[in-house]
């Protein structure tokens, strides 16, 4: 295994390096957009606080919102169906030197193996658009949350979207509208009994729902 070693004196696989470049040639490229992935990942946080107890995020991805709640300090279970997906954020997150935070679980987000209020705190970040079933993960979100717990779901605005459906462009894909809105699934969290809270900056709509 090749290694390098960083400005900090941490000895590092050169497949973390060359995916950190990655990373963050994907960062400049969202910002030639005008889309500052840390700032809305950090809106995001800040509309959700304060956190406390078990933290879950629903939907690694890339790792971009593991990130920026390590970055705070937090320690927090995240899961994704695609372990191809998830390698970049072990990779991302362990070129942080943030890998005892995360406890990274492949899961599938329709019928999870987590037990019933296992969690305080549930994160699902730009995954809704993804979903096949997305109220059939909303009902599950909301039976691993525990009593008096948060399920903050948030999603592109318009305007994120056509910055998303761009980028994808320039890569010769299509990006996903999805088979919901955000709008669809607050107000179906709603008459589930949530009290919501909504927030949003230009590129992010966010959706606090409290037990």
């Amino acid at each position: 295994m090749e290694c390098r070693i960083n400005k900090g004196g941490v000895i590092l696989d050169t497949k973390i390096i060359e995916n950190h470049k990655l990373y963050l040639e994907r960062n400049k490229l969202y910002k030639s957009f005008g889309y500052d992935m840390d700032k809305e990942r950090d809106f995001i946080l800040e509309e959700a606080m304060p956190l406390s107890g078990k933290i879950l995020e629903a939907g690694t991805g890339k790792g971009h919102f593991a990130l920026a709640l390590a970055r705070r300090g937090y320690s927090f279970v995240t899961f994704d169906i695609s372990a191809e997906e998830q390698r970049f954020a072990k990779l991302n997150i362990a070129h942080f030197g943030f890998k005892k935070q995360v406890d990274f679980r492949i899961e599938n987000g329709e019928r999870t193996s987590f037990t019933d209020a296992s969690f305080d705190t549930v994160f699902s970040v730009n995954v809704l658009h993804h979903l096949a079933n997305p109220y059939k993960v909303a009902d599950e979100l909301a039976r691993i949350l525990a009593p008096g717990g948060k399920l903050i779901i948030s999603d592109f605005s318009k305007k994120g979207f056509i910055v998303m459906d761009k980028i994808h462009a320039l890569e010769g894909k299509t990006h996903e509208s999805g088979k919901a809105s955000l709008l669809d699934v607050e107000k179906y969290l709603s008459k589930k009994g949530f009290s919501i809270r909504k927030t949003k900056s230009a590129y992010q709509h966010v959706v606090v729902a409290t037990r």
